[in-house]
């Protein structure tokens, strides 16, 4: 490990402080490159996802809408309602997933807006409240289901017996829990070679790789850091970007590299965007961030 990134990580780890060393981020960002607002104006952002182009969705839960920041700079709205939609992300065919936890369920979106509502139950009963999701090469599905109680639902108890991750196989039929023992997960993404799977658990304060087996089955869950993070995503180096408390970004064997401060009081989520992918989106509270960097991500 490198020394001088072994006496950065210790106060993140046992303070949790995080102290920027533009140097150990000059690998992904320009030095001197300055954090954009893009936007601001609403509730909660959350759930950035970008399409094949480049343009950026992201939704702002309380005002029920899913808004795109598009590769051309404007701000529209793409859909309102839409479920009180939280996490959302793309599949190979194009379409929009969307955890619509307005009644706590999966929607999937065509690019001309047509909605098919997955059913979403486990062992008969309702989920707790699906949070963020990562769609595989094969067209299945991980979703996180953390109790985040809302103030749209008509009851305080949580449907199911613990906070778990689960995996819609490519039928859209069948939802399997592939991960029980976690504190709460949150955020989740997947390398894009489909051979692991990173999960947050925010209420344990760390993050855990899986390693991907057949039919969507996880295994050989390894710690990744000791960090837990509300959204998160990945590289083409295989970095990742974990939020929270600005966006702070580990190496793909878990070294802390550093952190981008947001000045937002919670950095919620973030993804890669843009025509050439080297733009950090960022929702971050009531504002929608960029930074630009040298490293493509991988979604």
């Amino acid at each position: 490990m490198n020394i001088k990134k072994l006496l950065i990580i210790i106060p993140l780890v046992y303070t949790g402080l995080c102290f920027v060393r533009e140097t150990d981020l000059d690998d992904i960002i320009q030095p001197g490159t300055k954090v954009e607002k893009l936007a601001d104006g609403f509730l909660f952002t959350e759930g950035p996802a970008a399409d094949a182009k480049g343009n950026v969705y992201f939704t702002d839960q309380p005002n029920d809408r899913i808004m795109v920041w598009s590769i051309s700079g404007k701000l529209s709205t793409f859909m309102q309602p839409c479920g009180r939609s939280n996490g959302l992300s793309f599949d190979k065919d194009g379409n929009l997933w969307a955890c619509a936890d307005q009644k706590n369920e999966l929607w999937c979106i065509t690019p001309d807006k047509i909605i098919t509502i997955i059913p979403s139950k486990f062992q008969d009963k309702p989920l707790n409240g699906p949070n963020d999701l990562w769609n595989d090469a094969e067209g299945g599905v991980y979703f996180t289901d953390p109790f985040y109680k809302r103030t749209w639902w008509d009851h305080d108890s949580m449907p199911q017996d613990c906070q778990a991750v689960y995996y819609l196989a490519p039928d859209h039929k069948t939802i399997t829990r592939v991960a029980d023992d976690l504190v709460q997960p949150n955020g989740i993404v997947g390398t894009p070679d489909g051979k692991s799977l990173f999960v947050a658990d925010i209420g344990g304060k760390r993050t855990w790789k899986y390693s991907i087996y057949q039919n969507g089955r996880l295994g050989n869950k390894k710690l990744f850091c000791e960090m837990g993070s509300d959204g998160m995503t990945i590289d083409l180096m295989g970095n990742i970007y974990l939020t929270g408390t600005g966006v702070t970004i580990f190496d793909k064997d878990g070294v802390f590299i550093g952190n981008i401060p947001i000045p937002e009081s919670w950095t919620a989520n973030v993804c890669f965007g843009g025509d050439d992918m080297k733009s950090l989106f960022v929702t971050a509270s009531k504002s929608l961030y960029r930074i630009r960097t040298k490293i493509k991500g991988a979604y």
